[in-house]
């Protein structure tokens, strides 16, 4: 078993205020999924996980920490490859990035040099620095995301109601959703729809985009490509490129554009804002 621990570097933290007053930086969703859903998706079965926060955050989120430890860097969007790499790591190896640091094994990630050996990861990497990365590349993620989730699965039958434009396999419906009277274009990216989550009718969506479980998009809704509504969650007017993490609400007629919205958020009727 790995105990796999997400750590927030102090300087990680104060950047991506204020959105990690409330959580570590793992539980922010990007995609479709948290930071920490996807390393869940991409690691071994049998890992362990905690945190290591800053802060107040300590008392809620914590960890068991033992002699062999996998830090991982909680503002680092995991991808197979980058995955690989770190499951590779020797104790007394810490990964990175340029200067970003993403992966330590061992007993405690003391950042100075001495004390461990640096590898250097040369692939792809997505890390955020400022809460902007999570808009600025959402849509990236999302397909990412999708690609993951949906491989070798069948997608729930999708109501002859509906107009799709583009490829319809780039439509996945979970158990229990509703879709009905919906024009769905995928031409940009895939679209998620995820368990009991419900897209009423007149309602227009542009990949990529993800409706997370128990979400609804409300009748005569327009949202735009790079958007992710996050569980519990219900959006109606017009949305463009706006990642909610959940449990958040702007139900009715307004704009809403190029924005990060955290959990228990309620945007009231008529609110325009980008």
């Amino acid at each position: 078993m790995i105990n796999v621990i997400f750590y927030d570097l102090p300087r990680v933290h104060a950047d991506l205020l204020p959105m990690t007053f409330t959580r570590p930086v793992a539980d922010f969703r990007i995609g479709i999924t948290t930071i920490r859903e996807k390393w869940a998706m991409m690691l071994p079965q049998d890992c362990r996980y905690g945190y290591r926060t800053v802060g107040f955050l300590v008392k809620k989120y914590k960890a068991e920490e033992i002699v062999d430890n996998l830090f991982i860097a909680g503002n680092v969007v995991p991808n197979p490859a980058l995955v690989e790499e770190v499951l590779r790591l020797e104790i007394g190896e810490a990964l990175f990035k340029g200067n970003d640091f993403i992966a330590y094994r061992g007993v405690s990630p003391d950042m100075h040099a001495d004390n461990y050996m640096k590898k250097e990861y040369n692939g792809e990497c997505l890390v955020l620095h400022y809460l902007f990365d999570i808009f600025l590349n959402n849509g990236a993620v999302i397909k990412q995301d999708f690609e993951m989730i949906t491989k070798g699965r069948t997608s729930c039958a999708l109501s002859a109601s509906n107009t799709v434009i583009g490829d319809p396999a780039l439509v996945f419906v979970e158990e229990g959703s509703y879709v009905e009277r919906a024009f769905l274009n995928t031409k940009g990216g895939p679209r998620y729809i995820g368990k009991d989550a419900q897209v009423m009718e007149g309602s227009c969506v542009r990949g990529p985009m993800a409706l997370c479980e128990h979400s609804n998009i409300n009748m005569g809704s327009k949202i735009y490509s790079d958007t992710t509504i996050g569980p519990w969650s219900k959006v109606g007017g017009e949305l463009n490129n706006v990642v909610v993490f959940g449990y958040s609400n702007k139900a009715h007629d307004g704009f809403l554009g190029i924005a990060v919205i955290g959990e228990w958020c309620n945007i009231g009727a008529g609110t325009n804002a980008s």
